[in-house]
């Protein structure tokens, strides 16, 4: 007589469409709650938490025996039939028969009480099984795809860009410098340079992954090691380039909103701000911005940039993200077109996010003429050896063409509601963190 097939193997996340069904699962003990003749089990799987009711009367005395003494985090493998209950998590419960430990934990290091930032940052690792790390972890993700499913849908290919660079994109005070093989080689600031080849050759292009910035800040909107999608087309006006950020925006906005709303719930985020942000933008040139601070009693002049406080104050009047445009060439890299209309100025944007959550777009125009490029190269004190075949690329077939990056950890930490950037990244790199 041959044994009885296994039940199936189900996903917490899609319990629902087991209901009235014996399954298997598979996961971590989160928490648990004894009497003497009931265990209730909250486990989690990674796509959700579920509570496995085990009953004295139900399963063999060394099951109910071993249930009752599990630890937190504890791996496990249950069998149990799923029933419909609207005061459980997720709306359905799993009636224990069977469960097998791989391993029973003892003294867990995170526990339910409250811990402080150092503790929870050193034990990263173990932290993202959190309620609310796995929350922010599962909303980047959803932002991920939506990137790529936005700019797909607008013609771009995306291109991988080096990690590895001989040059500076933003500055060379902030750059990671490594060997390679006797030459000295950085690691990226920004893929920019690299997909504005890419769009001579493709026409549209984003490249998607880690830059690097070695500012030693310790501010909540600074990381060491963030991700950037930085799409750049041929042909692209400073308008098309907005129209294009202003997209790629709401797109994240309208794909989170709609699949990630139990997250959100995690984080306590409001939602009606989220919701109500629509195309387009309200704008400011860079010289409007600095009047509207002064009217605020922030001592600002023309030519000075804008630090967290000035981009707070100026996002505060604002329940949409904001544009300002058209900033000092002073205080812009060397790659930025000047605005033919008025050359002490470039053709740039920066979106900063509403409720004070700061830039989490900067684009603009690139200049294309060679002799412009190599002016702005020697004022700016840019060594053009290591950037010749940036400079061919004005040789052969140059065209006007624009870009911007957006900040992953960034508008995530605005969508997300959260206080510090460390929260939107697995494993973050601050001044002075390196583990784990």
């Amino acid at each position: 007589m041959s044994a009885a097939p296994d039940p199936p193997l189900a996903r917490i996340e899609l319990l629902g469409e087991h209901e009235g069904r014996r399954v298997r699962l598979q996961g971590w003990l989160y928490n648990r709650r004894s009497s003497s003749k009931l265990h209730f089990l909250q486990v989690r799987d990674g796509t959700g938490i579920v509570q496995c009711v085990v009953a004295r009367a139900d399963v063999r005395p060394e099951v109910f025996q071993q249930a009752g003494e599990l630890g937190q985090e504890s791996s496990l493998k249950l069998c149990g039939t799923v029933q419909a209950d609207r005061r459980a998590p997720g709306g359905f419960e799993l009636l224990l028969d069977d469960l097998e430990v791989l391993q029973n934990v003892d003294g867990y290091p995170i526990s339910p009480k409250e811990h402080g930032v150092a503790f929870l940052l050193e034990h990263r690792h173990l932290w993202l099984r959190s309620r609310r790390p796995h929350a922010v972890l599962r909303i980047r993700a959803e932002l991920e795809r939506a990137c790529h499913d936005f700019l797909d849908a607008q013609g771009f290919l995306r291109l991988d860009t080096p990690i590895l660079t001989p040059a500076a994109c933003e500055g060379s005070t902030t750059l990671f410098e490594t060997d390679y093989f006797g030459q000295k080689a950085f690691l990226t600031q920004s893929g920019q340079l690299y997909s504005e080849a890419g769009c001579q050759a493709f026409g549209r292009v984003y490249c998607f992954g880690p830059t690097f910035r070695a500012e030693k800040s310790k501010t909540r909107r600074h990381l060491m090691e963030f991700w950037m999608v930085e799409p750049e087309a041929a042909f692209l006006d400073l308008e098309g380039d907005i129209e294009l950020a202003e997209g790629l925006v709401c797109a994240l906005l309208e794909r989170v909103l709609e699949r990630c709303r139990p997250e959100l719930e995690t984080l306590e985020r409001e939602l009606a701000p989220l919701e109500a942000i629509a195309r387009p933008f309200p704008r400011l040139t860079y010289a409007e911005a600095v009047q509207r601070l002064r009217k605020a009693g922030l001592a600002v002049e023309f030519g000075d940039d804008f630090g967290g406080d000035e981009e707070t104050a100026l996002s505060q009047g604002f329940e949409r993200p904001l544009v300002i445009h058209r900033y000092p060439a002073s205080l812009k890299p060397f790659y930025m077109k000047c605005d033919p209309e008025d050359p002490s100025v470039v053709l740039n944007m920066d979106i900063l996010a509403p409720q004070g959550y700061g830039e989490i777009i900067g684009g603009s125009v690139r200049e294309e003429q060679l002799d412009v490029l190599d002016a702005q190269m020697r004022e700016k004190g840019v060594d053009s050896g290591p950037l010749e075949w940036y400079r061919d690329l004005r040789r052969y077939g140059s065209v006007p063409h624009a870009g911007f990056g957006l900040g992953l950890e960034r508008t995530l930490t605005w969508i997300c509601g959260l206080h510090h950037l460390r929260e939107t990244i697995p494993f973050p790199r601050m001044l002075g963190r390196l583990h784990p």
